[in-house]
């Protein structure tokens, strides 16, 4: 797997869940070298974990091995490679699984696993996974394996791997790998590349998005596009959106190396491709991240329809009610927490439009506390509260829920193996020498727009953007397609500003990265998700909607960037 010529890249999983079909889409579609399946996620690995307690045999995401059924003989016959995380806890186990399953299916493929980022767990922790690097991968390809599969690696790892051993980089070539890192960033959730999840997607059919690619090149320059005929749009907006995607600061630290995302640029390059050049690398961190999931205690959840008037006074009643059942019970859960969600009108003119949702959410460390003591309590109430009591669901005995806790470690504390496809073991030394991560210097901005008439409107008519989850930070990219824009977000959406528009930020630390290549801001709300997407702490645990929440905020603007889009490349 060696030679100069661009490696084509794609994706076809950007999640254990994406769509099913993506496998064989992916490889009928179009020419491609590589297909790569993102699986894994914070949440997914507590999942695995509970599932491998249950039968030590699994632990890994066993939807890949239905979606290999048919894509296994497909991927022979076009000569592709695949490369997965899906192996999660378990690679080895999964590497054997689709051995049996090539026997079966009578396809001769060379399959190889990288372990090592097992570690002990810490005492009440379920599992911990260091985030490993694409070099172990790269040594199962260029052992001439057709199959890769990974536990905990980067999302990246899954491009830099490849591209490493197809282009003979070494640990030493910091610019083409960090420009892979960016390629790979940009890959791994899949349709959010190609116009999903998309801020302006009114602009573009994405009623069924294809899945991206990249053609990457020997300088670590790449192309994103996707598969000619499929849905969607690959432009620098959504690669744009997607680079801000759960990312941070200007340096983006990885195992293999640290890209440098204040030097990306994105130019056109024809319909549905753009060009990513220019990326900077950086010797990566002497440390390395570990994922942490631990079963946190249990939760329950009863959401209360009030309906028409006296809205306010309804939830305070039920309230009250529920408050003096939990005492009488005898069963007080260590944390309640209600929100009322005035989803009603006045005057409406269907019932549900005049409902309101009352959330009620309660954890404890203890099953019962939780479990039928609180269901009781809610069911108890139904002929004797407020008028037009019911709830959405009948309440259930309560759920286990998880926390995530990322710690990092020094690089030389983990093994990082390459099981080839003979089954040599290869042991995997880290990249080095390293860097400790710094924050960069805060660039320049731009001359602010002249004074000017301004209209009361939606953030959102001028701007873009993104938000994601990190444990238990939450991270919100905006951007602007054209100059002028850049001129008035970058001096109007201050830190102070974000925290105005959005108030439930105001008590926590947010720190703005500030990337005038991309003409866009990033902000990161620290402990905004609590312990994280497993703790389903929060209405919306991962943040996947702050960002339009932020988009959906009035503030004045200029009337100038009002009156056309300005699209600049």
């Amino acid at each position: 797997m060696t030679g100069p010529g661009p490696l084509r890249i794609g994706n076809a999983s950007g999640f254990y869940g994406d769509r099913f079909d993506a496998v064989r889409e992916m490889l009928t579609g179009g020419s491609l070298d590589v297909l790569t399946g993102d699986y894994l996620a914070e949440l997914t690995m507590l999942i695995l974990g509970r599932s491998r307690i249950k039968d030590p045999t699994r632990g890994y995401a066993s939807t890949f091995l239905r979606q290999l059924e048919d894509g296994l003989g497909l991927a022979h016959e076009r000569g592709v490679k695949i490369v997965t995380n899906a192996g999660g806890l378990n690679p080895a186990g999964l590497a054997d699984a689709v051995r049996k399953l090539a026997d079966t299916v009578g396809v001769p493929v060379r399959v190889a696993h990288v372990e090592g980022d097992s570690l002990p767990a810490p005492y009440g922790f379920l599992t911990a996974n260091a985030y490993l690097g694409g070099a172990g991968i790269a040594a199962c390809l260029r052992a001439g394996a057709d199959i890769v599969v990974t536990g905990r690696v980067t999302d990246a790892a899954l491009v830099t791997g490849p591209a490493a051993a197809h282009f003979g980089w070494g640990p030493e070539d910091h610019d083409a790998l960090a420009g892979a890192v960016v390629a790979g960033h940009v890959l791994e959730c899949g349709t959010q590349a190609t116009g999903g999840n998309y801020a302006f997607f009114g602009d573009h059919d994405v009623r069924r998005p294809g899945f991206p690619l990249a053609e990457i090149h020997e300088d670590g320059a790449s192309v994103i596009t996707k598969h000619d005929g499929t849905g969607g749009v690959v432009d620098v907006g959504t690669v744009t959106a997607q680079l801000l995607y759960e990312t941070a600061g200007a340096r983006y630290a990885g195992p293999d190396v640290t890209a440098r995302l204040d030097t990306v640029r994105l130019t056109p390059d024809g319909p549905d491709r753009v060009r990513i050049s220019g990326v900077r690398g950086e010797a990566p961190p002497p440390t390395l991240k570990v994922g942490l999931n631990r079963l946190g205690g249990w939760r329950n959840e009863v959401v209360f329809v009030l309906t028409g008037l006296d809205i306010e006074a309804k939830a305070r009643l039920v309230k009250d009610q529920f408050a003096d059942a939990l005492a009488r019970g005898g069963r007080q859960p260590a944390e309640v927490r209600w929100e009322l969600v005035r989803t009603d009108r006045p005057d409406a003119a269907t019932e549900e439009t005049a409902g309101a949702l009352l959330r009620l959410v309660v954890r404890d460390r203890d099953a019962d506390t939780v479990g039928r003591a609180v269901s009781g309590a809610a069911v108890e109430l139904a002929l004797g509260s407020y008028p037009g009591f019911h709830l959405t669901a009948p309440p259930g005995k309560g759920a286990p829920y998880g926390v995530f806790e990322a710690r990092y470690v020094p690089v030389a504390e983990v093994g990082h193996v390459a099981v080839l496809p003979d089954g040599d073991r290869e042991d995997v030394p880290p990249a080095g020498p390293h860097r400790a991560l710094e924050a960069v210097e805060e660039p320049g901005l731009p001359d602010p727009l002249p004074p000017g008439p301004v209209r009361t409107a939606p953030l959102g008519r001028v701007a873009g953007a993104r938000s994601g989850d990190k444990g238990g930070d939450a991270n919100v990219g905006v951007w602007v397609r054209g100059d002028d824009a850049w001129r008035w977000l970058a001096h109007e959406l201050t830190v102070a500003r974000f925290q105005e528009l959005l108030p439930e930020t105001a008590g926590l630390t947010v720190v703005r990265h500030v990337l005038p290549n991309l003409r866009a801001l990033n902000f990161v709300v620290h402990g905004l998700l609590g312990e994280g997407v497993a703790a389903q702490a929060r209405f919306d645990p991962q943040a996947k909607a702050v960002g339009e929440w932020l988009r959906s905020r009035h503030l004045p603007v200029p009337t100038a960037l009002l009156e056309e889009p300005e699209v600049t490349a």
